[in-house]
């Protein structure tokens, strides 16, 4: 269920929103309505439910201030841990040609949000980041294999992919498709073997959690109604958010739910984190759809405009740009909520990271 909080007051409605500003590490106070009913279901997902409509707020919480907190030095931190365990986890052997593809791709650069959720994860609820990268690497290696996969030409046909050319670009669409299938055996492979110091209870619970975020009711329900809403001009909310929640969304939730698990958290702390992903999850495609629309090709590191020459369906196109940014917004919110009644230190890198997902540029 969708938590039912969304912002009211502050300036965040009447001031330009995210994405083109530097965040405004501030604090903000919701005001509180306890009979306000939860917004209906939006998507088959069991795990996610969050709608496009305007929502009031329910209780008086505060947002703590993260300005100690040194996010740069974090990431940098972070992504240079998970690419040092990517590189080794992936050597160039034999067969040469397709560890060759699996790492072009895996190693070409990009944020490694997904895998430095998954440790943020682990270390809020008092795991460390060496019990996390396992489960870190595996939720990449599978981002990556999406990514392989959604560029080839009998999906979204693109030739560019954090700034460098596709992988079937270089190495042909039969080579992509398996590197992508074998990213994909790997990261299940890789997460069970390698995975330190967890019971075995735990680490089957990772692996089913993995599974089923990128299944038949998870990333590939996604992307075949996605596929199938092309050029279709009947099109609602309700088919583009479970488009989202499943393309894009499930994945961000199983990389913040396997650290939890992994991390040693309690039930009610793993829930309360797939809250937290459920949000973040979608406001990553929100802001994504915007930044199709608004940057260059150049500044993206892929195409720009191609939602648009593909005429698919985006928040853009049936909300308009402004009330795109207004539920970034409220995800935003919903999403820090989420964090409340966790260690502030420890939370403070998902507040950033949200934070981040929200006014990024790329």
């Amino acid at each position: 269920m969708a938590s039912p909080y969304a912002c009211l007051n502050s300036s965040i409605l009447s001031t330009p929103s995210p994405l083109f500003l530097t965040p405004p590490f501030r604090t903000l106070t919701l005001l509180p309505n306890p009979t306000k009913p939860p917004p209906p279901k939006l998507s088959s997902f069991p795990s996610l439910s969050v709608s496009a409509v305007p929502a009031k707020v329910d209780t008086a919480v505060r947002i703590p201030e993260i300005e100690d907190f040194d996010f740069k030095v974090y990431m940098l931190h972070k992504a240079h841990t998970v690419n040092q365990a990517l590189d080794a986890a992936i050597a160039l052997r034999d067969p040469e040609k397709i560890h060759k593809a699996m790492r072009y791709s895996l190693l070409a650069g990009g944020k490694r949000i997904r895998p430095i959720l998954c440790i943020a994860a682990c270390e809020l609820v008092g795991g460390d980041d060496a019990t996390a990268i396992p489960a870190a690497c595996a939720v990449e290696m599978i981002h990556t294999m999406s990514l392989i996969h959604d560029d080839l030409p009998c999906m979204d046909n693109d030739d560019l992919r954090r700034g460098k050319p596709t992988n079937h670009k270089v190495f042909g669409e039969d080579v992509a498709v398996l590197a992508g299938d074998a990213l994909l055996a790997f990261a299940f492979e890789h997460l069970a073997a390698a995975t330190e110091g967890v019971s075995p209870a735990r680490v089957v619970r990772a692996i089913g959690e993995l599974a089923k975020s990128i299944g038949g009711d998870g990333l590939v329900a996604g992307q075949v109604v996605d596929l199938d809403s092309e050029g279709a001009s009947n099109v609602g909310l309700e088919r583009l958010e479970f488009i989202h929640v499943h393309k894009t969304a499930a994945l961000l939730e199983a990389a913040v739910v396997l650290g939890a698990i992994v991390g040693g958290g309690s039930d009610e702390e793993i829930e309360k984190l797939r809250k937290f992903a459920r949000c973040i999850g979608l406001l990553f495609q929100v802001v994504d759809d915007i930044l199709d629309v608004t940057k260059s090709s150049e500044e993206l590191g892929k195409t720009a405009g191609k939602d648009l020459v593909a005429d698919k369906v985006t928040y853009p196109k049936l909300l308009g740009i402004q009330k795109s940014k207004e539920f970034a917004e409220k995800l935003l919110l919903e999403a820090k909520e989420q964090l409340f009644g966790f260690d502030p230190p420890k939370a403070a890198p998902l507040f950033a990271l949200t934070n981040y997902i929200a006014y990024r540029q790329s």
